[in-house]
């Protein structure tokens, strides 16, 4: 039996039905915008307190806490600190493309300084939000009950700009949540525009021809179209925002990253804290200096960079890591006749379409009864002028007012107005001037009254009335875009961001590295003197140069025997004349370890089969080779690469498909050429077999058939030649091989051997730190028992170091040198 005034419920209905309650609640009263005004309650009873407290954007400031305070007490009774939070973030430069409220004084700042306090602020509405409210007055709009029913407030304001594309919106409710970007003025308008005059237009039309994507009011970019593409067809999206930077050079040769902008609702300061923090637990390493520069005029923040690393590999760790590339996640959930409802980008633009056609409608139809009104006033005054003296003596003969209005009304057939305006009429109305203007007045009456009700009749004229509002605001308020799009991709390795592009890697004996473009060298004739490629030291000479991409893999062979595997990017780039950065500081080498020999990998060719093996041969005339695959995971510590004997060390290694011509030559001018499938394949520590008998002097370099068609040959005092491949007979390894250039004392021992095709040029440094470029058309071509022609100019005291064939320059050739003698 029930008690009376207790009612049974089960417990899970009604968790379920206060549930619902509660959750509709936040939903419509709360968290999500209305579709029409893009608007949120407390948002809106803001603008319409700050509106009808007369906060006007051509007034005075009021302050804050008088605005919370009339909002607080008539609209929106749940605190004022959700009010002013509201308030202030409406009055945020960083948070609003287009600010709603414009406030004076401490509005918080993108460090996530919190605004000051609301008695201390004051706050005005701003031009832009002024449309937003324009023909409040005129019936636009429902007005609904307060919370307490003693005042009135809006169910949506007129909101005469798209605000809710413009400026976007976030909020949480309950099993759901909004997230909105705000766009460009001047594209939407030109959108809703676009939809008005063509209903069937595609989302992916709008998008070509009108509304670009999202446009931030922190500016920075935005990677790729396809995931705003998606976001405007279902609603939902992820759009990856990035930061804005330079890379400048700064004092001694150093760089630094330039952060610019930042992607929207990044806290700088936290972004700031969080670089550094990455720096200090070394997940980042090279940068020496991160400073914050900002101010007034914009963001500047500044990150200084050691000479030896990638600016472009630091910028992406930074982005892979920090809030430089974040991601903002839309989901376009707006309140459409009170239901949220997930809206595509033409939904939302026909929507608040639809809703100016409602204000238009609702306007006209206002001005039209206010229009009537006055012409029915009008009319009964011309009448009571043309009957003046019967009006006269009516109310002459009449005792009170009542009892005029009463013979008005019954003599006269006038409406109770008509009758009132007559009795209030005064008596300089009589005059024959005053007559004129009620009758032009009358007559422009019911010219407009006509006009009205074609407007109302015809849909065509509202939409243009639309047209021409939305023109007006958009060049009053429209602005060009902050926020640029640009091709990418969220997960980008760091040679994603360097430009593949040709470079020279040089290694000096003393083991200084750089990277150099390949046009730093002007094609000379041969014989030239060169020109100045390196600062070396009296007892350092460029000992190798590697022509390769920036995307290729470098291994560094090591005296060790070890090889160190990364980037041609990696390697820092210097100028033509810098000495370049100690190996040591690029590679972990050892103590008493350094580079021998450099190769540089293409993928391309791995995976077109054209290098399967790693051909290596030491001073000693020992040879080995190894499959590629064995050198793909190579430790930051480097891995063994050949097992080399106390006496030995590595000269030259190469790659090979496996069924190579190999030759290999040594000091004393002698070649040997045989078979690689002569040479079994080994691992790693392997020590290999006899490749070439030396026969007292060393192995000075290596080469195979399948790199050109003719030997160059190059002594230590600039002399070379070319000779025809055909001309080296094959033999087995191990033998002492046959004379590939005539040694003498003019000529010096040989120093470099090269396969090339003749159609490239050619790149000789000295020891001296010269460099010449000249064309290879320019070696004599000469049988492999001659000692060539004279290919630079070596000063006396110094000997061809290293030399590099690179692909034919495109600029012509310079003058030969006058000093030149065969």
């Amino acid at each position: 039996m029930e008690q009376r005034g207790i009612k049974k419920r089960l417990l899970t209905e009604e968790m379920k039905k206060s549930f619902i309650s509660y959750a509709m609640s936040v939903i419509v009263q709360r968290a999500l915008p209305d579709v029409r005004d893009g608007l949120k309650p407390v948002q809106r009873r803001i603008v319409h307190g700050m509106n009808e407290l007369g906060c006007y954007s051509d007034k005075p400031y009021k302050k804050s806490a008088r605005i919370v305070g009339e909002v607080m007490g008539k609209y929106h009774p749940h605190g004022d600190s959700s009010i002013y939070e509201a308030l202030v973030r409406m009055a945020q430069d960083f948070s609003y493309r287009y600010m709603i409220v414009d406030g004076h004084g401490n509005f918080g700042s993108i460090d996530g300084d919190g605004a000051a306090a609301a008695r201390y602020t004051e706050a005005r509405m701003s031009k832009i939000s002024m449309e937003l409210v324009r023909d409040i007055n005129k019936d636009t709009v429902n007005f609904i009950p307060n919370y307490d029913g003693e005042e009135t407030e809006p169910e949506v304001l007129p909101a005469r700009f798209p605000n809710l594309l413009v400026n976007g919106t976030t909020g949480i409710a309950v099993g759901m949540a909004t997230n909105i970007p705000p766009h460009n003025l001047g594209e939407v308008i030109d959108a809703i525009l676009a939809v008005s005059h063509n209903p069937d237009i595609t989302i992916m039309e709008l998008m070509e021809d009108y509304i670009q994507g999202p446009d931030f009011p922190t500016g920075a970019y935005i990677l790729g179209k396809s995931a705003i593409k998606k976001a405007y067809e279902t609603g939902n999206g992820l759009i990856i925002m990035r930061a804005k930077t330079d890379i400048i050079d700064i004092h001694g040769g150093k760089k630094a990253i330039i952060v610019n902008e930042i992607p929207y609702m990044v806290n700088k300061a936290r972004l700031i804290e969080k670089m550094a923090e990455h720096v200090k637990e070394k997940r980042i390493e090279g940068i020496t200096e991160i400073r914050d520069e900002s101010n007034r005029e914009g963001i500047r923040i500044v990150i200084e960079l050691r000479k030896d690393v990638q600016p472009e590999v630091i910028l992406n760790q930074l982005f892979k890591l920090t809030s430089l590339q974040t991601t903002f996640g839309v989901n376009t959930i707006a309140l459409v006749n009170n239901e949220p409802q997930t809206l595509n980008l033409k939904q939302m633009i026909t929507y608040y379409l639809d809703h100016q056609e409602e204000v238009i409608k609702r306007r006209t139809a206002y001005d039209l009864k206010k229009a009537e009104d006055r012409a029915h006033i009008l009319e009964g005054l011309k009448r009571a002028l043309d009957q003046i003296d019967a009006i006269i003596d009516l109310i002459r003969t009449s005792r009170t007012t009542e009892i005029i209005q009463q013979r008005l009304m019954s003599e006269f057939d006038m409406s109770e107005r008509q009758a009132k305006a007559i009795r209030e009429m005064q008596l300089q109305r009589l005059a024959g001037l005053e007559r004129e203007k009620i009758e032009n007045e009358l007559n422009d009456l019911l010219t407009l009254i006509a006009d009205l009700k074609d407007i109302l009749e015809n849909r065509e004229r509202i939409l243009a009335i639309i047209e021409a509002e939305l023109l007006q605001l958009k060049d009053k308020f429209a602005d060009k875009r902050r926020t640029e799009i640009i091709q990418g991709t969220f997960d980008l390795e760091d040679e994603d961001l360097i430009p593949v592009e040709d470079i020279i890697i040089s290694l000096t004996t003393n083991g200084y590295v750089k990277r150099m473009p390949v046009d730093t060298y002007k094609t000379q004739n041969r014989g030239g003197r060169g020109i100045k490629g390196m600062a070396t030291n009296e007892d350092d000479i460029v000992d190798s140069l590697i022509n390769m991409s920036t995307h290729d893999d470098l291994l560094f062979f090591t005296n060790f025997g070890k090889v160190y595997r990364i980037k041609g990017y990696n390697v820092p780039e210097f100028g033509r004349t810098a000495k370049g950065l100690p190996v040591v500081n690029l590679l972990n080498l050892d103590k008493d370890e350094y580079v021998k020999s450099m190769i540089s990998i293409r993928k391309e060719d791995i995976l077109e089969k054209k290098a399967e093996y790693l051909f290596f041969v030491t001073l000693n005339g020992l040879v080995k080779k190894t499959h590629i695959d064995e050198f793909e995971n190579i430790r930051q510590s480097g891995k063994i690469a050949i097992g080399l004997k106390e006496d030995d060390q590595l000269v030259s290694v190469k790659l090979t498909t496996g069924n190579a011509q190999i030759l290999v030559a040594a000091s004393n001018g002698k070649l040997i050429r045989f078979k690689e499938s002569d040479v079994r394949k080994m691992g790693r520590t392997a020590s290999g077999v006899r490749g070439i008998n030396v026969d007292g002097g060393h192995v000075i370099g290596m080469t195979t058939d399948q790199e050109g068609q003719f030997i160059m040959a190059i002594s230590e005092n600039g002399y070379g030649k070319m000779s025809p491949l055909d001309d080296y007979r094959e033999s087995h390894r191990g033998g002492k091989g046959v004379k590939t250039i005539n040694t003498t004392a003019k000529t010096g021992q040989l120093v470099a051997l090269r396969a090339v095709n003749g159609d490239e040029d050619l790149l000789i440094i000295t020891s001296e730190g010269i460099v010449i470029r000249l064309p290879m058309d320019q070696v004599k071509t000469a049988g492999r028992n001659t000692q060539g022609v004279r290919l630079i100019k070596v000063a006396e005291g110094s000997t061809v170091s290293s030399v590099e064939v690179v692909e034919k320059a495109e600029e012509d050739n310079e003058e030969p040198s006058d000093e030149i003698k065969e």
